[in-house]
């Protein structure tokens, strides 16, 4: 029987493979470490050493304390408990939030709920690189600005937001400021101390780890209120039973984004230059914000001649890749982030994402 050969995969931004270390770390923990982390007995405990060696290669990952890293579903789940839990056990901090309009939509439909609650919401405007102005961030924040969140690299775009200046406003204004790095782990450094985030959010499956876990980091002093209640795990904050083959494979896939972060920065540099020179020389398309700062992993290409759509299919059987986020539906025609930098030709814009 011939095996149908599958076209190669240009779509990581949406969902990475896992790689097969990561697999191998986790084997054990469905059959053989299969103890409940909660149970205080030797089936419990190895159960939870694995998980806090897990939560040791989160936070050396991000420059963090262990005790402030806790588990999640994934980036989603992390963001609405970030948003929603500091804003309820923080009410005399103000009722304010700073956003950006191209922000992953688990933000900006958070803070469309929290609107319905009674809280502000100041969406920043970007401009035609998709990215904020310092002027506008310090002119929107007031006495009652509670919360800044602006995630790193965006999505769509691959364009890479100055974490660190956005940092030092929040901190000179005494706001608390909460991090997407979703896109950003694993493909440029992130350094919770050198970035002065407060809060910050990931998810394995972004890098060759397993779908279904990630991460909320949370500095030390930070007050959040449960988001799921029911049991006393994660300091009584994130109740459930620790899912810990999946824990163990976000710690050995963040072990590896951390010992390999240099040579695999490289080899999608190789990659996106390759695939740059294939648009070019065809004559397909022209990369978009050539002159910005962008992760390796996110390419921009405007199409010189076909709506994106037909491009892709006309090429299924060589690659496959996207209009933009895997989130959203019908993308081309409502892409938020190419709304907000007034880009008008929607239709051709193609996202190449490597892994």
């Amino acid at each position: 029987m011939n095996e149908t050969k599958l076209p190669k995969y240009l779509d990581a931004a949406a969902t990475t493979p896992v790689d097969p270390r990561v697999v191998d770390a986790m084997l054990p923990y469905f059959t053989e470490i299969f103890g409940n982390a909660s149970s205080n007995h030797v089936y419990g405990k190895q159960a939870k050493r694995a998980i806090e060696v897990a939560r040791n290669h989160i936070a050396q990952l991000l420059n963090s304390d262990s005790k402030e890293i806790y588990f999640t579903s994934g980036a989603t789940e992390a963001i609405n408990w970030a948003l929603k839990g500091f804003l309820e056990a923080n009410p005399e901090k103000g009722n304010h939030i700073i956003t950006v309009k191209t922000e992953h939509k688990a933000v900006l439909n958070t803070c469309e709920y929290l609107e319905t609650k009674g809280y502000e919401v100041t969406y920043l405007n970007v401009d035609e690189n998709g990215l904020i102005s310092f002027e506008e961030l310090q002119q929107a924040i007031s006495s009652q600005t509670a919360l800044i969140c602006i995630m790193y690299v965006n999505n769509e775009i691959g364009v890479i937001q100055d974490i660190p200046e956005i940092g030092k406003i929040a901190q000179e204004n005494n706001v608390t400021f909460f991090c997407d790095a979703t896109q950003a782990i694993g493909k440029v450094p992130v350094d919770v101390v050198l970035d002065k985030v407060d809060m910050l959010c990931l998810s394995a499956h972004k890098f060759n780890g397993p779908k279904g876990i990630g991460a909320l980091y949370v500095r030390k002093g930070i007050r959040i209120n449960p988001l799921i209640h029911g049991g006393g795990q994660e300091k009584g904050l994130r109740a459930g039973t620790y899912n810990t083959p999946l824990i163990v494979g976000l710690g050995e896939a963040s072990k590896m984004a951390k010992d390999e972060f240099e040579g695999r920065v490289e080899q999608l540099k190789i990659k996106r230059s390759e695939i740059e020179n294939y648009f070019v020389s065809n004559n397909y398309g022209t990369i978009n914000f050539k002159n910005q700062l962008t992760a390796p992993h996110i390419l921009s290409v405007s199409l010189n001649e076909q709506d994106a759509e037909d491009f892709l299919i006309e090429k299924n059987q060589e690659f496959v890749a996207s209009t933009g986020s895997a989130c959203n539906s019908n993308v081309i025609m409502h892409s938020h982030v190419l709304k907000a930098m007034k880009i008008n030709d929607l239709v051709r814009f193609l996202r190449i994402s490597l892994k």
